[in-house]
């Protein structure tokens, strides 16, 4: 069946419930998914269920399918899924500080008042950003690379990159003249 269009295998399932045609779908696009979900996960064992979860959702949701790319769509399937998956596994795996989705651990600041208040402050003023670059400085300062966040927010590797630059420089216009010595 390689010379069949996808679309016209999916019209068949979608019709029949013919499980061939969906065997089929799956032998076509289980290696792409399986690819681009172990670009999300260092565990081939995390990529392997997001790959199965994937084709469990195209499966389920093929009679949504209204024609077009059918690789673009499983593949938009799999990349929610594997934010899914990685969402639901940073609560089970949990944070060493819980306070870190609020404001970052900052250790010495604790012995100087100026540089605490400092720190407060460009905390409070990250979040005049806009939320592109609020997301991607607060991802960075989490510890995640240009390409996980990049992953992770369904941005491009390059607008990340960007973002985080102009919010940086943003947020040193803002916080320019704070923390100097006097």
């Amino acid at each position: 069946m390689p010379s069949v269009p996808d679309e016209e295998i999916v019209r068949r399932f979608q019709e029949t419930g013919d499980n061939d045609s969906f065997a089929e779908l799956f032998a076509r696009y289980r290696k792409r998914v399986f690819s681009a979900c172990r670009g999300f996960f260092a565990e081939g064992s995390l990529a392997e269920d997001a790959t199965q979860e994937a084709f469990i959702r195209t499966y389920q949701n093929i009679h949504r399918f209204q024609g077009g790319d059918f690789s673009a769509w499983v593949m938009k399937i799999a990349k929610n899924v594997c934010i899914d998956v990685w969402r639901k596994r940073r609560w089970e795996v949990g944070y060493e500080d819980a306070e870190l989705t609020k404001k970052p651990a900052l250790v010495a600041v604790d012995s100087s008042p100026d540089l605490r208040l400092a720190a407060e402050r460009a905390w409070q003023e990250m979040k005049s950003l806009s939320p592109d670059q609020q997301r991607c400085l607060e991802m960075k300062i989490q510890g995640y690379s240009y390409e996980e966040t990049a992953a992770l927010t369904g941005l491009s590797t390059e607008a990340v990159k960007s973002h985080l630059q102009n919010g940086r420089r943003m947020l040193w216009l803002k916080m320019k003249g704070i923390g100097q010595p006097r």
